[in-house]
This record gives structure tokens, sequence and C-alpha cells, in this order.
């Protein structure tokens, strides 16, 4: 290669490089980068990185392995997928994957081992070349296609003068304008387009890491601005709560958090504690005290068997002190008090 080649080869080359150590770099550390929302921005970094690094070497080594041509395509399977469901986890705060989600990625996984296995492009190119390929783009589309009306539907709460806004924003503009370059090479309108892609890819993932106040860090649009839960939302998820605070006696757990909570009925604990105190007026503490204190005050009332103490640990703390200070805060009374009080009231 001259000089020209190799500047070009190093351009194109060095955003797939980077953006696969990105991606495994965020798969690795997903809990610390902002939950599930980074398990899906390092799937689709991994997987543009593999798809455009095949790029880059078919170009220059128009011989390449077939191998390794079915894995770069392969990869390109996953980029709609990852794409999507950055998004969606992004703008829900989903913390936990739906069970929906994890059959839709294996069963899609399965579809791209199984078919390598039955066709593989070294043995099979034509049908790789004349199907399989319009099958992946195909997919691809419909995956940036969903994007968009999620895109469009979060419109308003995507707003340039904040950095979890930005970087949204120029990740979707992004992503878009490298399928968009792909896929005019497919259609053969320019035979230019197919190193553009990668030339594009290159930019663009640089131009996107600007724009994110956190080097790889995915912060949720709905913690840079909050919002007033809808009723309806809120009105469903304050039965959930109520389920599985009531029927289930979640509260009786001496280890149960914020984050435990939230995630039985899946939703983030930034979306609990604003449920709990915008609709509620009161802390996860004082939501969780009232729970525990009301059914001490049935076991005084019913019980003459347990101690206090044993009352305490019963409904939920570990420790005697802690059930006094928390019964006297809720009840302006000690048990003892209200012990008092209920046998009098019963006689």
């Amino acid at each position: 290669m001259n000089l020209g080649q190799q500047t070009l080869f190093l351009i194109s080359g060095i955003g797939a490089v980077n953006a696969i150590a990105a991606g495994t770099y965020l798969l690795f550390s997903w809990k610390k980068k902002g939950g599930l929302p980074a398990i899906f921005l390092g799937l689709l970094l991994l997987a543009f990185g593999i798809r455009v690094a095949k790029s880059v070497f078919l170009f220059f080594n128009p011989q390449l392995c077939r191998l390794y041509l079915q894995i770069g395509l392969s990869a390109c399977f996953f980029i709609g997928p990852a794409l999507y469901h950055f998004f969606c986890a992004t703008f829900s705060n989903i913390t936990r994957m739906p069970a929906s989600w994890k059959w839709s990625w294996g069963l899609q996984l399965a579809a791209v081992v199984v078919t390598g296995i039955i066709f593989p492009y070294r043995a099979t190119p034509d049908i790789w070349n004349q199907y399989l390929v319009w099958i992946i783009y195909g997919q691809w589309a419909l995956y940036v296609a969903a994007t968009m009306v999620l895109v469009a539907i979060h419109r308003q709460r995507l707003h340039w003068g904040t950095g979890p806004g930005r970087f949204l924003l120029v990740l979707f503009a992004s992503s878009v304008l490298v399928f968009t370059a792909y896929m005019l090479s497919l259609l053969r309108v320019a035979p230019g387009f197919y190193i553009i892609s990668p030339l594009s890819f290159s930019v663009l993932f640089y131009v996107t890491l600007a724009f994110s106040r956190h080097r790889f860090a995915v912060t949720s649009v709905a913690k840079a601005e909050k919002k007033k839960i809808g009723d309806p939302d809120a009105q469903r998820w304050l039965q959930q709560l109520e389920r599985v605070m009531g029927e289930q006696q979640l509260y009786k757990d001496p280890a149960l958090s914020l984050a435990t909570l939230a995630a039985r009925i899946n939703i983030s604990a930034h979306q609990l504690s604003q449920l709990l105190n915008d609709n509620l007026g009161k802390s996860f503490a004082t939501y969780t005290n009232e729970y525990r204190v009301r059914e001490a005050c049935r076991l005084i009332a019913t019980n003459d068997r347990l101690t206090f103490e044993a009352i305490g640990y019963e409904v939920g703390y570990n420790s005697k002190s802690t059930f006094y200070a928390a019964f006297k805060k809720v009840t302006d009374t000690t048990p003892a008090l209200y012990k008092e009080s209920s046998v009098v009231g019963r006689r």
C-alpha cells in the first residue's frame, strides 16, 4: 500500500479497533457504567466494530479469508437489536432484562449460529451474497425504523442542552448515517460508499464520545430531566407495590433495600424513590417502617406470648433499639404503652 492507502486504512480501522475495545470494556463493567443500557451499548459497539473491521480488511484485501467475511456479516445481524434495546432500556429505565428480550436475543443468536453451520460462507458464498445479506440488512433496517419511532415518541425528553440528551441524539444520528452508507454500498449506488462507511464510523465514533459527559458511561435521560410520573403509571406501580409489600410481606426482610423493592416491580430505584416522594409524600425508610410498625401493632395487640424484641425481629428489624426507635417515630408512643392502651381498649 502507498502512503495514501496506509492513511486511509489507519483512519478507517482505528474506529473499529476502539469500538471493539470500548464494547468489550462496557460488557465487563456494565454494573458500574449504567446497568442494562450499558450492556446493549457494549453489544452495539462490539457488533459495529466487528462489522467495520471486516469492511476495512476486505477493502484493502479482496482475498480475505471467507471465515472473517462470515463473522463480519453475522455481527451485523446484532447491530439493530442492540441499538433498539439500548434506547428502550434508557428511555424506560429498565433495570432487569424482560423475558421477551431474552427470548428475542436467544432466538436470533441461535438463527445466526445454525445458519452459519448449515451454510458456511466458504462453501456457499452465493447464498450469503444473494439471500442472507438481504435478510441481515432487512432486519437491521426494521430495527432502525423501530428505533426512529421510539426516538420520535420520546423526542421531548431529548434536549440538546443536556449531556445525556446530546449523547443519545448524536449516537442515534451516527448509527443511522453509518447504516445508510452501508445500504447505499449494498445497493451499488456508488462503489466508494463501502469504504466511506468505515471512515464515517471512525469519525462519528469519536464525535459521539465527545458528547458523552463520562467516558462510555450511560446516563438515563430520566435522571437528567426529572418529570412527574404520569397517573396511569403511578397507579399501576402503587398497586404492584401494595401487592409485594402487603400480600407478600416483603417488608419482613431485614435486608430489604430500595433497589431490591424496585426490582420486584420492574422499575428503577430512581423511579421508586420518585414515586414514594411525589405520590405518597414518604421516603423509602418511612414507607417501610410504617408497614413494619403496623404489623408490630397487630402482633402486640393479639399475641401475648411474644416479647417486644421478638416482635421487632418478626416484622423485619435486626435490633431491639432500631425497632423501638421506629415504633416511637411512627406511633408517638412505646410498645409497652401501646400494649397497655390496647388492653384497656379491649375491656
